[in-house]
């Protein structure tokens, strides 16, 4: 079984529900970047132990919130060695608008991916486009390079729909099951 680590941070609750149900699917270790952007040293060793890395990040002014961006900065550390080279990505994110730019963000993780010497997988899910689709369908909002959810601004983390979780949780299935398939 392959090793995944979940690393993000969460403004409002929202993204760490996402947190949770990838890290369901893939059976991973959460570790939340905090409010000042901190990890705790044991997270870093979990990172390089890890077999694959999921990133995850609000989407705020059209990319990660400064939490994680302070959290990539730290990481090159791990890039001067090349202790992440190798391994699988992916990434997810939330806002409360339904574009939000939020390819913005999952961009940025696949960059920060790609300079670690990662490698990125994607949702591999169809999409949910047709007149007979329900918001509650699973990647209803159309991403292929990873989860993406929308709850609006004035909805609590509990009110999330129940189809961006599931698409997050069926992500975290596939990281876990390419990391297996390429630690092969």
């Amino acid at each position: 079984m392959a090793k995944v680590a979940v690393v993000f941070h969460s403004g409002y609750g929202h993204t760490q529900r996402m947190a949770q149900a990838v890290a369901q699917g893939a059976g991973a270790e959460l570790l939340a970047i905090d409010a000042d952007g901190n990890l705790p040293e044991t997270a870093w060793d979990t990172l390089t132990a890890a077999d694959a890395i999921i990133f995850g990040s609000p989407t705020y002014m059209g990319s990660v919130s400064w939490q994680f961006k302070k959290f990539a900065d730290a990481s090159s550390k791990p890039w001067y060695t090349q202790a992440w080279k190798d391994k699988i990505f992916g990434g997810f994110t939330s806002s409360a608008n339904v574009n939000g730019d939020k390819h913005s963000t999952l961009h940025y993780f696949m960059t920060l991916a790609m300079q670690h010497g990662g490698l990125w997988a994607g949702t591999g899910l169809n999409y949910n486009n047709t007149k007979a689709s329900q918001r509650s369908d699973v990647n209803y909002l159309a991403s292929s390079v990873g989860p993406m959810a929308q709850t609006p601004g004035d909805a609590s983390a509990e009110e999330m729909n129940a189809g961006d979780l599931e698409t997050a949780r069926l992500f975290g299935a596939r990281i876990a099951a390419a990391a297996a398939r390429f630690g092969a």
